[in-house]
Formats: structure tokens, sequence, C-alpha cells
């Protein structure tokens, strides 16, 4: 591997970098984004349940506020919820905004990843292809040992830069889809919650 990455000349070390922290990014963002995590199901329940037996307090909200992102806009509406149903509103919207900056963290430099690992393959190989002509116009075609480095030089660092674009492009894509997927299911839930708690809506929560 070593030999390869050699053979691939000096753009092979910023390519390699940005395999290792795209590898990084998406692994954190593998164990951040889970369901189980940003909306955990059993949390939402308890708060249902508190509601509707009048036991929210200020402790609770508290503990609801720690314990995932979606409770922490849940508890951002209810903490402004005695001074209307707008305020409410505004103060999940606040609250939401920073969250959702937090599950898209590190989603950029991961695009940007994407992005820029192609184009330094591609400049790896104009470099490869400026030595075969250097040593054509030195040496003449005669002698192939002479192109190979070039040649091999422009290949491997297209072949790397592709190698780690398209899977970094790939998990790119899927958790902006993964984030659009669970802002969507914190919206509801704040709607949902609205409601409840101006009497437009009952409390419909399996075992409250």
């Amino acid at each position: 591997m070593f030999e390869l990455l050699k053979a691939g000349g000096i753009l092979m070390v910023p390519i390699v970098a940005c395999s290792i922290l795209a590898l990084a990014i998406v692994l954190e963002r593998f164990w951040s984004l889970r369901a189980s995590r940003v909306a955990p199901p059993q949390s939402i329940n308890e708060l249902w349940r508190w509601i509707k037996k009048k036991e929210l307090n200020g402790r609770k909200l508290k503990a609801l506020q720690g314990s995932s992102p979606l409770g922490r806009v849940l508890a951002g509406g209810l903490i402004n919820a005695k001074h209307g149903r707008e305020v409410m509103k505004e103060s999940i919207e606040h609250e939401a905004s920073q969250v959702i900056h937090e599950l898209e963290r590190f989603l950029n430099p991961l695009g940007t990843i994407a992005t820029i690992t192609p184009l330094l393959g591609l400049l790896g190989t104009v470099i490869g292809m400026i030595k075969v002509f250097a040593e054509i116009q030195l040496a003449g075609v005669g002698n192939a040992g002479n192109l190979a480095g070039g040649i091999s030089e422009a290949l491997i660092t297209t072949a790397a830069g592709l190698s780690v674009a398209i899977p970094a492009l790939i998990c790119h894509r899927y958790f902006i889809r993964r984030v659009d997927e669970l802002v969507v299911n914190m919206e509801q839930e704040a709607i949902k919650l609205v409601e409840v708690v101006h009497g437009d809506r009952e409390i419909d929560v399996e075992g409250a």
C-alpha cells in the first residue's frame, strides 16, 4: 500500500488526508443521527403522560431538555407556553433552528471532500502527463520504462480521488436526507404539542 501511495506522488497526501477525515465524519454522523438519539419515542411518550396527568414541572422540563434534541425543542416551547400560542411557536422555531444546525454539523466539510478529491485526482493526472511528455521530449518514446512513472502517477491519483469522492458523495446525500426526515418528525411532534397545550387536540398516547 505504501508503495502504491508513493507511486501516486505528492498529491496522494491530501487525498489520503481527505479520506481519513471523510471516514471520521461518516462514523460520527451515523452515531449522532440515530433516531433513538435525536427523537427517542420513550421520552416523547413520557412527556405526553406528564401532560395528561398534569405532572409536568420545572425538574421534569429540565430532564426533557437534556434528554434529546427533540426534547430540547419541545421544552423550549413548553417554557414559554403560558405567553400564548405565537410566543410558544416562536420559541420552538428558535430552538429548532439551533438543533437543525447541530444535526447538519460536518455535512458541509463532507460535501467539500466529495467535490475536491476528484479535482485533486485530476490535478495528479495532469502532473503525471506533464512528466510523461517531459520524458518523451528528453528521451523519446523508445524506452517505456521512463514513461511508466508518470503514467502510473496519473492513473493512481485519479483512481484514489474517485475512490474517496464517490463514497463521500453517497454518504453526504444520505445524511442530508436523514436530517430532513428527522426535522419533519420534530415538526410534527412540535405541532402536536402546541395543539395539545392550547386545547385544540386530545392526547392519545398508548399507556398514557
